[in-house]
C-alpha cells in the first residue's frame, strides 16, 4: 500500500495493534522516560487549551497521565476528566497513579481516539497530547474530538514537530531496516508546515492558533536515552522482540546517529520540536 507520494504505508489495522501493543510494552518505561522532556510541551498545550475549573474534559492518547494529573488539578473536584488511550498496558498504569495520588475526579478507560463512545456535545474541551500522530486517521480523531466539544469550548493539540528538527528521528529507520514493515510510517505527518491546522479546520473548527516551539530534550547519560527512546517509544514493540545482538546493533546505531548531542559529562541534549494547535467549536 502507498500513498499518492510513492510512500509506503502501513495497513490501518495493523498500524492500530502495532500501536496497542506497542505502547502495553512501552508502559513501563514511558513515565520516567519522558515526563521532564515533555513538560514544555505540555505546559504550552495546556495554556492553549485553556480549560476552567469546573469543566468536563475528555483527553484521548492520555499515556501514563502526564497531562491528565495536571487536567484533574484544573478541573477541581467540580470537573471531571474522562482520559482514553488504545493502550491496556498504558490506562493500567495511569489508573494506579490515579490512586496513588488520591486522585478522584478522573474516569480512565481503553477506548481507540477514532471512535470515541460519548454523546455529542458532552464536553468543555478536548485535548490530545502527541498522539495524533500514531494514529491511522488522524483527520477522523479530531472530527471525533470535536463532536463532543460543546459549541464554544476548545479542541487542542500537541504534536511533534519536522523530522529535520527532531534529533532522535533517525530511530525510525534504523529500527524499520530489521523489521518486516514499518513501525511508525506517517509519523512526522501532522508536524509538517500548516498540517495540523489543516486538520482543525477540517473538523469545522474555527479560530484556530498554532505554536511551533523547538526544546532541547536532556538526557542524564547513554542508558536514559536509550531506555526512553527504544524501550519507553514508539518503536518499543519491535525492540521488546529483537534477539540481542540486534538490540546491540540498533543501540550502537542509534548511538552515533545522536553522537553529535552528547555533552563532554555523558548528558544528551537532543533538538526536538513540537507543534500545538488550539480552537473553538462554531457556536454559543
Amino acid at each position: 500500500m502507498h500513498d499518492n507520494r510513492g510512500r509506503r504505508m502501513m495497513d490501518p489495522r495493523l498500524q492500530i495493534r502495532v500501536q496497542r501493543y506497542g505502547w502495553d510494552a512501552a508502559a513501563s518505561h514511558y513515565h520516567a522516560g519522558w515526563q521532564e522532556q515533555l513538560k514544555s510541551a505540555h505546559d504550552t498545550l495546556l495554556e492553549m487549551a485553556q480549560i476552567q475549573p469546573g469543566d468536563r474534559v475528555i483527553e484521548t492518547a492520555c499515556g501514563s497521565g502526564m497531562v491528565t494529573t495536571r487536567l484533574a488539578k484544573i478541573v477541581g473536584q467540580d470537573g471531571h476528566v474522562i482520559a482514553t488511550d488504545l493502550s491496556q498496558g498504558m490506562i493500567d498504569d495511569l489508573k494506579r497513579r490515579m490512586t496513588e495520588a488520591g486522585i478522584g475526579n478522573v474516569e480512565a478507560c481503553r477506548m481507540p481516539a477514532e471512535k470515541l463512545d460519548h454523546p455529542d456535545d458532552t464536553f468543555d474541551a478536548a485535548i490530545c497530547a502527541l498522539g495524533l500522530m500514531y494514529m491511522p486517521d488522524p483527520e477522523k480523531a479530531v472530527e471525533e474530538m470535536t463532536r463532543l466539544v460543546a459549541p464554544g469550548s476548545t479542541v487542542s493539540a500537541t504534536v511533534w514537530g519536522e523530522r529535520r528538527n527532531c534529533g532522535w528521528a533517525d530511530v525510525f529507520p534504523i529500527v524499520d531496516a530489521r523489521v518486516a514493515s514499518e513501525v511508525c510510517p506517517m509519523f512526522f505527518g501532522t508536524g509538517a508546515p500548516n498540517a495540523l491546522v489543516t486538520l482543525f479546520e477540517k473538523a469545522g473548527l474555527t479560530d484556530v492558533t498554532e505554536h511551533r516551539q523547538s526544546d532541547l530534550l536532556s538526557f542524564t547519560d547513554e542508558k536514559a536515552m536509550l531506555d526512553a527512546v527504544l524501550m519507553g517509544g514508539p518503536v518499543a514493540l519491535a525492540v521488546k522482540r529483537f534477539d540481542n545482538a540486534t538490540l546491540s546493533e540498533v543501540c550502537h546505531d542509534f548511538l552515533n546517529s545522536v553522537a553529535a548531542f552528547r555533552a563532554p559529562d555523558g548528558r544528551y541534549h537532543i533538538p526536538g520540536e513540537f507543534v500545538s494547535v488550539s480552537a473553538r467549536v462554531p457556536g454559543a
